[in-house]
């Protein structure tokens, strides 16, 4: 039962960071579908958290003894979901349409550097392939920082991790790489 507890607290943990991540490049890309992204995530983070609750109550129930060092796992908890909704916030300026306005724009750096979210289409070159085999980032300069399989998302998939068709690619990386990087994931590109 714990080790389910640690599972959801780290996946708890990891979303929160993820969510800061991509809500503060929706609002400086001003990108609709990556403020989305967190919107979804901040619905995990709820689910996240009450199951985390349920079960920590379902041990105390067996443990009445362990209740008040549940409290350090309750509050870290929280303060997840704290930064999860700070980071859903973020991303609502932008879904509201408020990302462009010039005060917003003034206050974030120009910068070179695009975040994209790719769906990897059944006839992409992509599919069936690991990272560590095709080399995407260095290919295409884009690096997938995220994939969302479904409804769970892969952070800082490795060289190991397979492309699915069907899975969204969420990537870092400049302006002029995003274009090619979109086509490899449509399928528009046939060729590496």
């Amino acid at each position: 039962m714990m080790n389910k507890i640690e599972t959801m607290l780290l996946e708890l943990k990891d979303t929160s960071e993820f969510m800061v991540d991509l809500a503060y490049s929706s609002l400086l890309y001003n990108n609709s579908e990556i403020a989305e992204e967190v919107i979804f995530l901040e619905g995990r983070m709820d689910e996240l958290g009450a199951a985390i609750q349920e079960q920590l109550l379902n041990v105390a129930k067996d443990n009445p003894d362990v209740v008040a060092k549940f409290s350090v796992i309750l509050r870290l908890q929280m303060a997840a979901e704290e930064i999860a909704n700070a980071a859903a916030s973020i991303a609502d300026v932008v879904l509201r349409g408020l990302g462009e306005h010039p005060v917003i724009q003034m206050s974030i750096q120009e910068s070179e550097v695009t975040i994209e979210r790719a769906t990897v289409s059944d006839d992409s070159i992509l599919v069936g392939k690991k990272f560590g085999d095709i080399r995407l980032g260095s290919i295409s300069g884009m690096y997938v920082i995220a994939i969302k399989r479904g409804n769970q998302f892969i952070y800082g998939p490795d060289k190991f991790t397979t492309i699915n068709a069907g899975d969204v690619l969420i990537a870092r990386g400049p302006e002029e790489s995003a274009d090619y990087f979109m086509d490899l994931a449509t399928g528009e590109a046939r060729e590496f």
